[in-house]
């Protein structure tokens, strides 16, 4: 029998990961459309669902949170919902970078979201502090929290922000370095449950979105090692899919989407770097395989989330 609890009270933060990958999707397929013979108009469609997509489970997030302001803290016990409430700040920077053909408000936009990506992280360092320090461990899902301002220079280098960027650049380099030795160590000692091992796809975003990052600013002496490293990350999860997903669907399948979007969108900018060949094999290969994952995931998602399962599933607080 279904509750008589609304479900906008118990939106689940795990809906956001979700929403970055698809609107990463569709600035793959516009960004694509500028560099090889692929139809403007489905980056167009694309975008214009995803925005909708998002500011739709944005507005009742927020509504939940107006309802009872105690419910985010309550949120944030869990490592994937912290990341979530981190990829709504990352997709309302990513947002800005959707609207840039637009202009509109997209100063305001991008602010908004480097914002609430600095507040997530403090909510992050709060929760983690509040924790039994027997409990403490790196996780994948981190990346999204402390690594995510660097999705802010794909949009605030365009709209002068350079400087701006480029300390949210280096904040996030610092951040990365920490998480993948401490994950790195725990990885090696003991492998993610199944339910889990999605989330390792998790690395290839902050990889590609630091070279996107470095190659927007100019600075190709850093962009060229994590373009390759990148290649080299995508290869190997390749290879690892059918193990990573042997659970079948659950609502971590959300980590398998921003990172091949971010994937596909640094093919984009190497080949207008002169990396044709290679680059145009990593778009189209991106876009065949990142298509129908995502819009697998975001259906799953949907259909998850009208039955309530996904705010079950992610262990969603309710209002």
């Amino acid at each position: 029998m279904r509750s008589k609890t609304p479900l906008w009270r118990s939106t689940p933060p795990a809906i956001f990961p979700v929403c970055l990958g698809f609107m990463g999707l569709g600035l793959a397929w516009r960004n694509s459309a500028n560099e090889i013979n692929v139809p403007q108009e489905i980056g167009d469609l694309l975008l214009g669902l995803s925005t909708a997509f998002f500011v739709y489970f944005l507005a009742i997030y927020v509504a939940k949170l107006l309802a009872r302001p105690g419910v985010l803290f309550e949120d944030m016990k869990a490592p994937p919902a912290r990341a979530g409430v981190a990829a709504s700040a990352m997709a309302m920077m990513l947002l800005a970078a959707a609207l840039l053909p637009f202009d509109i408000s997209v100063p305001q936009v991008w602010w908004t979201g480097v914002i609430l990506q600095i507040g997530a992280s403090a909510l992050v360092i709060h929760a983690i502090w509040k924790e039994p320090a027997e409990t403490r461990s790196f996780s994948p899902f981190m990346y999204l929290t402390f690594v995510g301002p660097v999705v802010g220079p794909v949009a605030g280098v365009p709209l002068g922000y350079v400087t701006e960027s480029i300390v949210l650049a280096y904040a996030a380099l610092i951040a990365f370095v920490i998480i993948t030795i401490g994950y790195g160590g725990k990885l090696i000692r003991v492998r993610p449950p199944v339910p889990l091992r999605p989330s390792l796809a998790i690395i290839l975003a902050p990889i590609s979105l630091f070279g996107l990052c470095f190659g927007t600013l100019g600075m190709d002496w850093a962009f060229w090692p994590f373009y390759y490293l990148a290649w080299a990350m995508a290869l190997v999860l390749l290879a690892i899919g059918p193990w990573m997903t042997k659970g079948g669907w659950t609502p971590i399948w959300g980590a398998l989407t921003f990172p091949v979007a971010t994937f596909t969108n640094l093919q984009v900018l190497a080949y207008t770097k002169g990396v044709e060949t290679l680059a145009s094999i990593g778009i189209i290969a991106g876009l065949a395989i990142g298509t129908p994952l995502i819009g697998f995931v975001v259906y799953r998602s949907v259909l998850a989330f009208v039955t309530g399962d996904l705010s079950k599933k992610s262990g969603a607080a309710t209002a």
